[in-house]
């Protein structure tokens, strides 16, 4: 059997339904994604949806969001190509910085370029996000990476 290597792709609105599912299967928070599939990336293979990524853009800052690979793939390097791809992608539309929060991954994203940052430090229109102010516990860890 013969597999295609996986490619990244803009979420169209038929995703979201697969998508919810992954992420919530990482207990990672979907409240407020609708309306929000064109700022979301599928990871596809064989034409199956098996990772996802996502980008709130605020002129050249985005807010990284919505990581997650399937759990019978992990470990097997989707994750960072997910994040390779998007980063390359919002290079290419002017972003200049990326920020997240992650609660359960700083590790994997200090690998991939990311450090540590106070919250406070984030730019007004990233705090003023859902996920910044509402969705994300203050214990989250607020990340940087200058693209």
């Amino acid at each position: 059997m013969t597999h295609t290597a996986p490619r990244l792709r803009e979420a169209t609105v038929r995703d979201m339904d697969m998508l919810i599912l992954l992420l919530s299967s990482h207990g990672l928070h979907t409240e407020d994604l609708s309306g929000k599939a064109s700022s979301l990336f599928v990871l596809e293979s064989d034409g199956a949806v098996i990772g996802s990524g996502g980008v709130e853009v605020f002129g050249n800052a985005g807010l990284l969001r919505s990581v997650a690979v399937m759990k019978s793939l992990l470990g097997e390097g989707h994750g960072g190509l997910i994040c390779r791809e998007i980063f390359e992608r919002m290079r290419t539309r002017g972003v200049t910085e990326l920020y997240l929060l992650t609660t359960t991954a700083p590790s994997f994203f200090e690998g991939l370029g990311f450090g540590r940052i106070d919250r406070s430090d984030a730019p007004a229109e990233i705090q003023n996000t859902t996920e910044f102010s509402g969705l994300c516990p203050q214990s989250a860890v607020c990340m940087r990476m200058r693209l």
